[in-house]
């Protein structure tokens, strides 16, 4: 028994010590450069095919293919990712969604490139580099990781390293060539790859799918360790190692053995979900999701009908047999998922060949229990959408890298948990529904299921649902701020990709006859998501465009040609505009949204009407006067106003990680029909309370009431339904939507007092009921987007306004106008609490002005 334990522990010590190889590439590249770089177990496959072609196939001396392999070739690829992928993406300021896209694009193009190269298959005589001790394989990544730890602290690129990591464009000042570090990062990264790869063939699968994959399973070490600390990583991947090790000893009986065991052999990959899921999420909190689409118009009912025509071309002129046509219409439903996740709601999402997979097997499980095919087909669908609600539930919370990371570990534990354990889908076969075993037949309901499909997500971007979504991937916390209930909507949009999915993966494997796991690899997952991001995420003929030239290039002479084409143009993702963008596109309609006819005439830039019977002094406090406020503003006519609830912070307490108090028992009333400022230096505390007030952050201590009942746990978009509106110091528009869809948008989520004419009332009052209404936002001038900003606020008509900083970045004239429209929205009856950095506004339209410095109110 202790020989059994010395034994596997050595083993798993083996395994380990390639995570850990795995973790201090990662840490260091994403350290130097930002990037979370996915395609690490590419670049680890590429390298081991590399040192097998020297030694095994053209008879190189080990030592001399290994040192080529490792020293030459594998840093090698790391300056060419740098150079030719990464450093332009950092020159244009890409966001980090953008930089994981570009490395999703270089997994799969190196994919590619080696099933073009050396073939799908598998290989089993990799050379061994270190022999079977695993003490050797300990000693190399220990030794590795103390000259990192030591270069990074002793040395002055270790100094340079810090400096870059700390603050890229201030160590750029200072003078540092951080490219220069970047390239560094990029080739240690590469090469510790390369080394993880050549350890790792010997005892594992050599394939283009299977090790990539493998080594992406082993991020786990990387996310415990929080991208930071190589002593974590290592420490982590070898008790993985280790215990993954010791389970292999574990034979349960039971309907559950099967399960424990597979969990027992996949230990990294419950190790990423649970990391994923449970550690604090790595990556930006504003600037890491995907952008929003270049171009926003309607595709023209003529390129629809060519779209269709060649779609039944198969119908009239193929032969009888339809085996690679009969793929497309089922692949391009699962395509259509990630239009919905991706492309509307801006999520990354790397888990669909998961909900696909589920389709099938859950297909292929009713219809053997006698259910007929179609209603299991059906059955399948809703199943998997519960699957969807059960998974998202715990990732809606995530954004960007942290959500990839989820999605991407879900879709790996289904895969090994599930659709490739036999205890799942041993003796599975999966027939065609009766009256539909002919290909034209099949076909048929193909193309009617596809139309449906498309059918059902152009209304869902369409209208109030459609225009959340976008203002969800345009901007998450503005659409919080609007009202927008960000966790449900995630959770919709989850829900619904998970159901497609399930209902294309279902009718894959009718179509093929066959439940094939590998159809659904999560390898495949991520082909399926570069597919649909290189040709639009967000319109309706991608996954029509995606599936047709997946199947076409897939059925070829050449495996791997549509990976190596997919992901070539991938990697250039944040260079060139999707490829749907080169087809003719309709203009917005000259119609308010959702085919309201615009007013005649221009409106009066800023003009109001007051309210009658509203109250409040108009006059600044201590008798203060402006010349903003002689202009004849009025607010805007209605019902007698119901009494305006009261905004109360009661000794607020809110501390920093690292111990700084930003925060210090705040206490501050804000009275209905008064301006209120907070002014005071940069780290006073003022956007601290102002995000506690907005529900952004929750406060240590104290608590928040309106009208006496305590709000203080109440979301941000709760808030917004009771009536509390805000707007942000960086703009918070949706640029693709048009002015009038921003606001009408803040008119459908906002307060309760739902009133049709609050969009245009909002529009005439910032000047914006003309031509501009139906302008993109993209296109517009920061001026015009703060007008923008506070008509969306004002459409929910709140009670409370909270404006961060609202004269950022506007001249003298939109100053003054900004200042008139404030004057007499307090006069009209409204709360408003201004932080703000312009003595002459605030002096021009405070009634009360606080001062804070070091987290309190000083006066």
């Amino acid at each position: 028994m202790a020989s059994l334990t010395y034994e596997l522990t050595l083993a798993g010590l083996a395994v380990g010590s390639a995570a850990a190889l795995t973790g201090i590439g990662l840490i260091v590249t994403y350290r130097a450069t930002g990037v979370l770089n996915l395609a690490h177990g590419a670049v680890a496959m590429i390298c081991a095919y590399v040192l097998r072609q020297l030694v095994v196939v053209w008879g190189w001396p080990l030592p001399a293919g290994a040192l080529v392999t490792l020293l030459v070739v594998a840093p090698g690829i790391g300056l060419v990712l740098d150079l030719g992928v990464f450093r332009p993406l950092a020159r244009r300021e890409a966001n980090p969604a953008q930089s994981l896209v570009a490395s999703i694009g270089v997994f799969v193009l190196l994919v590619g490139a080696a099933v073009l190269v050396w073939g799908p298959g598998a290989r089993d005589d990799v050379p061994v580099l270190l022999g079977d001790d695993p003490w050797a394989q300990l000693g190399a990544v220990v030794a590795l990781a103390c000259l990192v730890g030591a270069v990074t602290r002793w040395t002055r690129f270790g100094r340079e390293l810090r400096a870059v990591i700390d603050n890229r464009p201030l160590a750029v000042l200072s003078g540092i060539d951080a490219d220069r570090v970047a390239a560094a990062g990029w080739a240690f990264g590469s090469f510790t790859a390369g080394l993880t790869g050549v350890l790792l063939a010997p005892y594992v699968r050599l394939d283009p799918y299977g090790m990539p994959l493998l080594v992406v399973e082993v991020i786990a070490v990387a996310v415990i360790a929080r991208m930071r600390s190589l002593p974590v990583a290592v420490l982590a991947a070898l008790a993985i190692g280790v215990a993954q090790a010791q389970l292999t000893r574990l034979h349960p009986e039971g309907w559950a053995g099967p399960l424990v065991q597979a969990v027992g052999a996949n230990l990294f990959v419950v190790a990423l979900l649970v990391a994923a899921l449970v550690l604090p999420g790595i990556g930006g909190e504003g600037r890491d999701a995907l952008p929003p689409p270049v171009r926003s118009g309607r595709v023209p009912g003529g390129v629809w009908l060519v779209v269709g025509v060649l779609f039944l071309l198969p119908l009239g002129f193929a032969g009888s047999d339809l085996h690679t046509a009969i793929q497309v219409p089922a692949l391009a439903v699962i395509l259509l998922s990630l239009v919905v996740v991706a492309g509307r709601g801006g999520q990354i999402a790397l888990g669909q060949a998961a909900y696909a997979g589920l389709g099938a097997l859950f297909t292929a499980l009713l219809t053997a229990r006698g259910v007929p095919g179609l209603l299991a087909l059906g059955l399948a669908v809703p199943l998997v959408g519960a699957v969807g609600l059960l998974t998202g539930w715990p990732a809606i919370r995530r954004r960007g890298l942290a959500l990839a990371l989820v999605t991407l570990a879900t879709g790996v534990a289904v895969s090994r948990f599930v659709l490739t354990q036999p205890y799942a889908t041993a003796g599975l076969s999966l027939g065609r529904p009766a009256g539909f075993s002919d290909d034209r037949a099949f076909y048929a309901l193909e193309l009617l299921v596809l139309a449906g499909c498309l059918t059902l997500v152009a209304a869902l971007r369409r209208g109030r649902t459609g225009r959340a979504l976008a203002a969800l991937r345009d901007h998450e916390p503005g659409a919080e701020a609007a009202g927008v209930a960000v966790p449900g909507l995630k959770l919709l949009a989850f829900v619904l990709g998970a159901a497609l999915a399930a209902l294309g993966g279902g009718l894959l494997g009718m179509g093929l006859r066959a439940f094939d796991p590998e159809a659904y690899d999560p390898v495949r997952g991520l082909l399926w998501f570069a597919a649909v991001l290189v040709l639009g995420a967000d319109s309706l003929l991608t996954p029509l465009a995606a599936a047709a030239l997946l199947t076409t290039l897939d059925a070829g002479a050449y495996a791997g040609t549509a990976a190596l084409t997919l992901g070539l143009l991938a990697t250039l993702t944040a260079r060139i505009p999707p490829l749907t963008n080169v087809l003719p596109q309709e203009t917005r309609s000259p119609k308010a949204a959702d085919g309201a006819q615009p007013p005649t005439g221009r409106p009066a830039l800023l003009s109001i009407s007051r309210r009658d019977g509203a109250g409040g002094n108009p006059g600044p406090a201590e008798g203060r006067t402006h010349p903003h406020r002689t202009a004849a503003a009025r607010a805007p006519a209605s019902a007698t106003p119901a009494p305006v609830p009261r905004l109360h912070a009661h000794d607020l307490t809110l501390t920093h990680p690292g111990g700084v108090t930003a925060l210090d028992r705040v206490t501050l009333d804000l009275a209905p029909s008064r301006i209120t400022a907070l002014v005071g230096p940069n780290g006073a505390g003022k956007s601290t309370l102002f995000d506690c007030l907005a529900g952004t952050l929750r406060p240590r201590e104290g608590r928040i009431t309106l009208d006496g009942t305590d709000i203080t746990h109440r979301s941000a978009h709760a808030r917004t339904r009771l009536g509390i509106a805000r707007t942000f110091q960086r703009l918070a528009v949706f640029p693709s939507l048009t002015v009038e869809e921003n606001v009408r948008l803040g008119e459908e989520q906002g307060h309760v007092r739902k009133d049709p004419a609050a969009v245009e009332r909002s529009l005439r009052l910032l000047g914006l009921a003309g031509s501009v209404r139906h302008s993109t936002a993209a296109d517009l001038p920061t001026g015009t987007l703060r007008r923008v900003e506070l008509a969306r606020a004002l459409a929910g008509q709140p009670h409370t306004l909270l404006l961060d900083e609202p004269a950022a970045g506007l001249d003298a004239a939109e100053t003054a106008a900004l200042a008139r429209v404030l004057t007499a929205l307090a006069a009209d009856g409204l709360t408003v609490l201004v932080v703000e950095h312009d003595p002459d506004l605030v002096a021009g339209i405070a009634h009360t002005v606080h001062t804070m410095e070091g987290g309190r109110i000083v006066s």
